[in-house]
């Protein structure tokens, strides 16, 4: 009867480091997930939460933030303007110190995914845009002579098709003749997406190639309507004089008002919007203008 409580007391003593073991594992994995134990591990510094201000800000100086607030002040958004008007008061609201490009956005009453309401076409502004486009034509014999002392930038055939296809982008207008649109053809992935593929609608195929040249030299736009139903085109620089941008916009407008499909219905001009680099837009009433426009 005496073994009974010595047998109990072992037991006790074999229950009591199982026990220490499995309180001391608890520490072991807290101290392992410590900064100091992960740089031991080889594991650098925990992940630090990353702060929004961490971010690198970029401040706009104060004195161009209130010529921003001050020239947005001078447009009234609700009020439509005349095409007068509307010039004038695009030329006060631009504040940027570089000569900022003047643009029409026009939304017209159309659907572009019909391909009898596609609008598309070019233009030679009066004034001209203000800004010097290289001209590139593909050409051979006397038409590439033609156009060389028309004032085109580079001529050439399957030379100048070879250095596009090996980078070669420094132009903004490109003029072919109906017999090169084969050796053009291939370059249609590298023109097209940049807008610069000749196309007869709009006067860059063709074999009066002299004559495209001094029209692209002279201010000739092209436009065509986007998706949405939208024309956007530019009419001058900042520096033109208010008269100057008003003719090339009623140029364009009357271009537009040509051109409308026999398909469309309801209004046409929907909206007229002018607006600097970094200016407002400004709304001008399309009203006047379909009016000038009938009587013109």
């Amino acid at each position: 009867m005496a073994k009974a409580p010595k047998e109990k007391a072992d037991k006790a003593a074999e229950a009591k480091p199982e026990k220490a073991s499995s309180e001391a594992k608890p520490e072991a994995n807290k101290s392992t997930s410590s900064p100091e134990a992960a740089k031991v591990h080889g594991q650098g510094e925990p992940a630090r939460k990353k702060l929004r201000n961490d971010k690198p800000q970029v401040k706009v100086p104060y004195v161009r933030r209130t010529a921003r607030r001050e020239a947005y002040a001078l447009v009234d958004r609700t009020r439509r303007h005349t095409l007068a008007e509307a010039m004038e008061l695009v030329k006060k609201a631009s504040f940027a110190k570089f000569d900022e490009t003047i643009d029409l956005a026009v939304r017209l009453g159309v659907n572009p995914k019909h391909a009898d309401q596609m609008v598309r076409g070019a233009i030679v502004l009066p004034h001209g845009t203000g800004q010097t486009l290289r001209v590139v034509v593909f050409a051979k014999g006397d038409k590439a002579i033609e156009a060389k002392n028309a004032g085109a930038d580079e001529v050439g055939a399957d030379d100048l098709a070879k250095r596009i296809q090996e980078g070669y982008l420094d132009f903004d207008r490109v003029i072919a003749t109906p017999d090169m649109m084969g050796v053009v053809g291939k370059l249609g992935r590298v023109l097209g997406p940049r807008g610069l593929m000749p196309n007869p609608k709009v006067g860059t195929v063709t074999f009066d190639v002299a004559s495209a040249v001094r029209e692209a030299k002279a201010g000739k736009i092209e436009y065509r309507v986007e998706k949405a139903g939208i024309v956007h085109a530019r009419i001058g620089k900042r520096s033109f004089e208010s008269k100057a941008l008003a003719d090339n916009a009623m140029a364009l407008l009357q271009a537009l008002v040509r051109a409308k499909p026999s398909t469309a219905k309801g209004v046409y001009l929907r909206s007229i919007t002018v607006s600097s680099t970094m200016g407002p837009g400004i709304k001008i009433d399309p009203l006047s203008i379909a009016s000038k426009s009938e009587e013109a």
